[in-house]
């Protein structure tokens, strides 16, 4: 398909224009995708105002950001075409962590772990654009009924889901969550799901941990706001409270937030297990107690990307366990896409999850 589009050019910290380039053009194993949702991430932001590097050889623009998205084939390479697995106007949800499939990683089902992969958004053009090259082993079909809107959640949602299947929750646990943004108040709409019998979230602002009410936690617990009617200043004694003294069996960390990532240790009850999701600074370190963790069996996981769980994340929207209404919570246009980063990052107001939608129409 030749022609121009519109595309969000990224070149630097802070940087960012609304530019016509060429439409890419697709190889033998590729798709051409009309972008209809991309979400915007907190890897956006980051790599928007230079906090992280891009994934690009020299870890520096230009590129096209955004890989939470969803939209409309109009272009198939020869071979899914051959294949029949794809045809202009299927309606598609996108997988952007494109793994080699021929690595020992890959082979092993580590397809997080794989060195040799590329991701639309971080180290080639993404989806803050009118169109999106896709490898065809990285696109599934919309569920009838699922929006495009709907399904540009599912790339976090899986990453979520993923975190969810480490943490392995039995029938009856008490969870706990620490961090209510848009991963953390779907990990507790998942822990539900599960069979815990009760979920606390845990937080520094009403506004979101509200979502999290809204999405199934029984308790919510702000750790920051003196003012909150919610407020606790001591994490380990109000978990303890809600538990009877038994602590919490399930422990996960969706935040960067260091003090979250050391209080998980604190809230465990023996045999716990406890994950870590959000992701901190190069040089942060937690601090495990050696022996108590040993004594109290504690099981500390980590969790990083999405192997082998998108089927399980589609059919969660798909099922209605995640509600997606609650989560999005701001909407913005191709060309505001710029204003959308920076919004969600220092906006006042309540917010949550922010979404770009580059064409809205079903």
């Amino acid at each position: 398909m030749k022609g121009k589009m519109k595309a969000q050019v990224f070149y630097e910290p802070e940087v960012m224009r609304l530019e016509e380039i060429d439409i890419p053009q697709i190889a033998d194993d590729e798709v051409l995708v009309k972008v209809k949702y991309c979400g915007i991430c907190g890897s956006d932001i980051s790599y928007y105002y230079g906090h992280s590097p891009l994934g690009t050889a020299d870890g520096k623009g230009p590129l096209v950001l955004g890989h939470e998205f969803s939209g409309q084939v109009v272009e198939v390479g020869k071979i899914p075409a051959d294949k029949g697995l794809f045809k202009p106007g299927d309606r598609v949800i996108c997988n952007p962590v494109q793994q080699c499939n021929a690595c020992d990683m890959c082979a092993e089902g580590k397809f997080n772990l794989c060195a040799h992969g590329v991701v639309p958004g971080v180290s080639v053009n993404g989806a803050f654009a009118e169109y999106c090259v896709m490898k065809y082993t990285h696109l599934y079909h919309m569920p009838e009924g699922m929006t495009y809107k709907q399904a540009s959640i599912v790339e976090p949602l899986a990453c979520a889901a993923y975190g969810m299947k480490k943490l392995d929750v039995q029938l009856g646990d008490f969870v706990t969550v620490f961090g209510p943004g848009p991963i953390g108040n779907m990990m507790v709409a998942m822990a539900k799901a599960r069979g815990a019998s009760k979920v606390a979230l845990v937080g520094t602002r009403d506004y979101p941990l509200g979502i999290g009410k809204e999405c199934g936690a029984d308790y919510i617990i702000n750790i920051r706001d003196k003012n909150s009617p919610n407020y606790t200043n001591d994490i380990v004694g109000k978990i303890s409270e809600l538990t009877g003294g038994k602590m919490s069996e399930r422990v996960i960390v969706p935040t960067s937030n260091m003090e979250a990532l050391q209080k998980a240790l604190d809230v465990a009850a023996g045999g716990a297990t406890i994950v870590y999701f959000g992701l901190p600074g190069e040089g942060d370190m937690i601090q495990v107690p050696a022996l108590r963790s040993i004594q109290s069996d504690i099981n500390i996981r980590f969790a990083w990307l999405a192997p082998l769980v998108w089927p399980t994340a589609i059919k969660a929207v798909a099922a209605g366990i995640i509600d997606t209404d609650k989560i999005f919570t701001h909407e913005f246009s191709l060309e505001d896409a710029e204003k959308g980063i920076i919004f969600m990052k220092t906006g006042q107001g309540d917010k949550l999850k922010g979404v770009i939608a580059v064409d809205s129409s079903e």
